[in-house]
């Protein structure tokens, strides 16, 4: 019984979700698409890459592009519990498919930031390197979405945002010196030798 009113309400909840995506939809298509805003955010999801696949350090492209996806991972999760949570908000729609989400952040600058910090000087102390991009990442780069309204904090400090780029730092960091991609190229070798 209690199984088929929740089935109900989730499915009344959908609808209403629908209509939300559609009104969403709307301020994209009507009130954004047309803003220096919008295609400054198109082109933070393109540019980046960009960027990085030039400058890329290319005999380590598999390595970073994992620390990438790890960060793309697990910047979307933090992000989809914390909204969930109404810590923060994102007001600026750019695409009505994730109307709740920064999607240049999570796709883009969060990865290619990481990737390009953890190729740049490489033997430099990791905890100095992680504090430089956590303190550029988390006070230049949100307070900037924030005064120009991509970001609104609520009540969420700056610093909380420090703690997640350099956690999102130390787990690239720590993907891309993991000795085992060593160890597979080991074994073929040993397997082309038999």
């Amino acid at each position: 019984m209690a199984f088929e009113k929740g089935l109900v309400k989730s499915e009344k909840a959908f609808e209403q979700y629908t209509q939300i995506n559609t009104a969403f939809a709307d301020i994209v298509k009507n009130e954004f698409m047309t803003t220096w805003q919008w295609w400054f955010g198109i082109a933070l999801f393109i540019v980046p890459w960009l960027i990085w696949f030039k400058y890329r350090k290319k005999d380590s492209t598999g390595r970073l592009l994992l620390a990438g996806l790890l960060t793309i991972i697990i910047s979307l999760t933090i992000d989809l519990a914390a909204l969930s949570l109404g810590l923060w908000s994102y007001p600026m729609i750019l695409l009505p498919l994730a109307p709740f989400l920064l999607l240049p952040y999570h796709f883009s600058l969060a990865p290619v930031g990481v990737m390009f910090a953890l190729q740049i000087k490489p033997r430099m102390n990791s905890l100095l390197k992680g504090i430089i991009f956590s303190a550029i990442a988390a006070f230049g780069g949100m307070n900037f979405f924030n005064a120009i309204d991509f970001y609104d904090p609520k009540s969420w400090s700056t610093l909380y945002d420090f703690v997640i780029f350099l956690s999102l730092y130390y787990t690239g960091y720590w993907i891309t010196r993991m000795e085992s991609f060593n160890n597979l190229d080991k074994v073929r070798t040993e397997k082309e030798r038999d």
